[in-house]
């Protein structure tokens, strides 16, 4: 049985994200169409002698939480209790997704912690299973576990699976400040939405691989509250228009917000158009695709 095991953690934007209600306990009941790119976190998991578990970091992530609170963390340990591993965890994580970004960067690498460790492990335990667990510790977890193209309804633990969409071309741009979820859940009045998504379109689109159609579909409610208090991301949408995005949309509550390429030429030219408009933001260009090992 090997001692270590590295596993790829990717990330996800949002085609669509509606909301159609509200629970007792403040979560919000949504309908969402969720998308894995190939942009990866990267975790190395090493078993170790000592019952400790041990989460270090290639960089400071912005929230400045201690590694007990991290997810990464909370996975390994609820692993370790659930099934009375006997032994317990180095974890070194690699970060190249934008954190606090709405790409659920921290549910991703939570996830790849759950495979990782069952795999390492061998536990033998099916999707359905991690993503019950998955699911006590965040919302995007059991589509991390999941991957590819989803439709995600309840808090986001409902999952349908999708056909895959043919490989387009994602360009992201993530500005250089942060976006409370809680905040913007906490603003959107939903009962007065003007509008809603229209979800049923853009799923006809998956199914019939129409991606000019599913690219005009693209819709996020969250967009009204977000956009209020950030106007630039209305104008990182109409760059992205301009500079040949079949469609753009913000990811999630924010703040990345992103463009869909049928032609990578056309990506690259407005990748290298964008670095030059936007020197402190982190932008990044991918694939809307599950990467191998992912």
């Amino acid at each position: 049985m090997p001692n270590e095991i590295i596993v790829k953690a990717p990330a996800k934007i949002n085609l669509t994200l509606d909301v159609v209600g509200e629970r007792p306990n403040g979560y919000h009941d949504l309908r969402m169409i969720m998308q894995t790119i190939d942009i990866c976190d990267e975790l190395t998991i090493t078993k170790t002698g000592s019952p400790q578990i041990e989460l270090a970091m290639n960089q400071e992530l912005p929230d400045g939480i201690p590694p007990e609170k991290n997810l990464v963390y909370q996975a390994a340990r609820l692993m370790q209790t659930q099934y009375q591993l006997p032994y317990g965890f180095h974890i070194h994580l690699i970060k190249n997704i934008p954190a606090a970004a709405g790409l659920a960067g921290g549910s991703a690498d939570c996830a790849a912690t759950l495979l990782g460790i069952n795999r390492l492990c061998n536990l033998s335990l099916d999707k359905e299973t991690l993503c019950e667990l998955g699911v006590t510790l965040g919302a995007d977890v059991p589509f991390c576990i999941r991957k590819g193209t989803m439709l995600s309804e309840g808090i986001g633990d409902v999952l349908t699976p999708l056909p895959d969409l043919p490989p387009l071309w994602a360009l992201l741009i993530k500005p250089d400040f942060q976006v409370s979820t809680a905040e913007v859940y906490g603003e959107l009045q939903w009962k007065r939405l003007g509008f809603h998504p229209d979800t049923e379109k853009a799923l006809d689109a998956i199914k019939r691989y129409d991606v000019i159609t599913l690219a005009q579909s693209l819709s996020n409610v969250l967009e009204n509250v977000t956009f209020a208090k950030f106007p630039e991301l209305a104008e990182i949408k109409d760059f992205f228009l301009k500079n040949g995005a079949i469609g753009s949309l913000m990811s999630g509550s924010g703040p990345t917000t992103y463009g869909l390429y049928q032609d990578e030429i056309l990506a690259r030219i407005a990748y290298k158009t964008a670095k030059e408009k936007y020197p402190d933001y982190e932008i990044l260009l991918c694939q809307t695709k599950v990467p191998k090992n992912g």
